[in-house]
């Protein structure tokens, strides 16, 4: 039933579309599953992206498996707790998704709550998730995109 209601949401859509799945802010929400019990059923839905968190979770990836074809915006920044892990610690996160989803179909983001930080706070993990993802690109040979540029 909500499938046919997101896929009626998005028909006549032209653009790119995306489907958050969201846990809760992690400044309110403490206590998170290990897991999405409906996110392979979103491989039918007509978004083209689908945005998951799994860094509080941390999420058992192999469920990207399910979603062949679908452009995964990948939660990796915890924010559950005020401290910024280095870049290598964001780099792990991502790697954890690639064995199961093509790596030229991840986009690198945040978990949900980033409002609730200070932003100092805000940069740092931001700084750290950047960092991190361009770690994964040269192990995978992929170009840096430059700051004026867009990763496709």
């Amino acid at each position: 039933m909500g499938q046919r209601a997101l896929n009626r949401a998005l028909d006549g859509i032209d653009g790119v579309t995306a489907v958050h799945i969201c846990f809760g802010y992690a400044a309110i929400i403490h206590t998170r599953p290990s897991g999405y019990s409906f996110l392979p059923e979103l491989q039918q839905c007509s978004c083209h992206q689908i945005s998951i968190e799994t860094a509080q979770s941390n999420l058992d990836c192999s469920v990207l498996a399910s979603l062949t074809g679908k452009t995964i915006m990948l939660g990796v920044i915890d924010l559950s707790d005020m401290k910024c892990r280095n870049a290598r610690a964001s780099a792990a996160r991502i790697r954890r998704a690639l064995p199961f989803t093509d790596p030229k179909k991840v986009i690198v983001c945040t978990d949900c709550g980033m409002k609730y930080l200070p932003r100092e706070v805000a940069f740092g993990k931001m700084k750290a998730m950047v960092d991190g993802a361009s770690i994964v690109r040269r192990s995978l040979g992929e170009f840096e995109p430059q700051p004026h540029q867009r990763a496709s």
